[in-house]
């Protein structure tokens, strides 16, 4: 017990230090009820961890379990440096370390996690029930690398060298009560399916295949526990209570964390072309194939009209569901040759939907085609409809 005692009053000191230089040089966002702080300080995010303290992190500094950790910081790496050579220090580990003495933290005590995002779009939300509280801090950009699990690799980790790659969803939870080690690793699983969750919610579109990104291929995590918490939980999973909480605070802290970081929102994703950059369908593709229908061909208004109709929300219901299709004949829980005929119906009827007072021309449809080639002809030949008819030309661009 003396040892003990001896331990957590040198932390409280160490930790008084630290804590007296970022208050006189950052700016304190957010403290938990707990005493855990939430500082921004140049280009990090610091949570400082009061003694009694157990973290698991996916961290190149003092990663996995620990029971001594008194700052876990999120930084945002400088531009341009695209390889751990790049860094100080020449490495991931060594760069962590550097920036953690730079704090005027203890690297020994110490745990970083890496992003491209800055760290004035960081997102922090709490909740709690019965005692027990529940901080996500999150930044979060997908931009670049936003990927589904599965997808295709960017690189082959070999001789310990690999990429570094720009886009991270970073997550710090802070759990307000005591978890064994295994509930603190269950906790990593329940907010991991919060953060796809989140991205499911935006249709959030991978960079690497076709697919619905799950997350991005960098993200990193810590998960804070109270070893002197009366409170004592052993599971954090989705039929929890704790894990209800987890997972609420992460899905919304996550979405925040896009919206702020890269605009990605559900406004945002209300718009056709949108929802089409995941197949690799964007202006140029519907400029190539409207140029060779019947009519004049007035490239500018064609794209003014397009962006508007784009925004439609009946349109965007409609595409969401063709897509969808797709979605569920690559699964495998839809026979192609079906989803290709019911695709297709479903663009026959949209000019009714729209309110488009023209029939789709005999031809343009084919349930033989991919239903991607289907769509863009159909939803096409309609902007440049709507190009020459000023009444729906209007009502494209309100």
């Amino acid at each position: 017990m003396e040892s003990i005692s001896r331990k957590l009053s040198s932390q409280v000191s160490s930790t008084e230090v630290y804590e007296k230089n970022i208050f006189e040089n950052g700016i304190l966002l957010f403290q938990t009820t707990g005493k855990e702080k939430v500082y921004r300080y140049s280009d990090s995010i610091v949570l400082s961890l009061p003694p009694g303290r157990k973290t698991i992190t996916t961290s190149w500094l003092n990663g996995g379990y620990r029971d001594d950790q008194r700052v876990i910081f999120n930084h945002q790496v400088e531009k341009g440096k695209h390889a751990p050579r790049d860094l100080e220090g020449g490495s991931i580990p060594a760069y962590l370390s550097i920036i953690a003495k730079k704090l005027g933290a203890d690297p020994a005590t110490t745990s970083g996690l890496l992003t491209a995002a800055n760290m004035r779009n960081v997102s922090i939300v709490t909740k709690s029930f019965r005692g027990v509280e529940v901080t996500a801090v999150i930044t979060a950009g997908i931009e670049v690398n936003g990927g589904r699990v599965g997808d295709p690799a960017s690189y082959y980790q070999e001789d310990g060298h690999h990429q570094f790659i720009r886009g991270t969803i970073n997550t710090m939870l802070v759990i307000g009560a005591d978890l064994p080690e295994y509930a603190m690793t269950r906790a990593i699983i329940t907010a991991t399916e919060a953060k796809t969750a989140a991205l499911q919610q935006l249709i959030a579109p991978s960079r690497y295949s076709s697919g619905i990104a799950t997350g991005s291929g960098t993200d990193m995590i810590a998960v804070v526990s109270d070893s002197t918490s009366p409170i004592f939980l052993t599971d954090a999973g989705q039929h929890s209570k704790l894990g209800e909480l987890i997972g609420t605070v992460v899905i919304e802290c996550t979405l925040k964390a896009l919206e702020l970081q890269s605009d990605l929102s559900p406004m945002s994703q209300r718009d056709m072309l949108v929802r089409l950059e995941r197949f690799g369908i964007g202006e140029a593709d519907y400029w190539k194939v409207a140029s060779h229908m019947d009519g004049e061909n007035r490239k500018a208004m064609f794209l003014r009209t397009l962006r508007g109709l784009s925004k439609d929300p009946l349109l965007v219901g409609a595409v969401s569901s063709v897509l969808h299709i797709m979605d569920e004949v690559s699964w495998g829980l839809i026979p192609e040759t079906a989803g290709r005929q019911l695709a297709v119906n479903i663009m026959k009827g949209l000019p009714e939907v729209l309110g488009l007072k023209k029939e789709i021309p005999c031809g343009l449809t084919n349930d033989k085609d991919p239903i991607i080639d289907n769509w863009v002809r159909v939803t096409a030949w309609m902007v440049k409809q709507c190009d020459f008819d000023v009444h729906c030309r209007n009502e494209c661009l309100s």
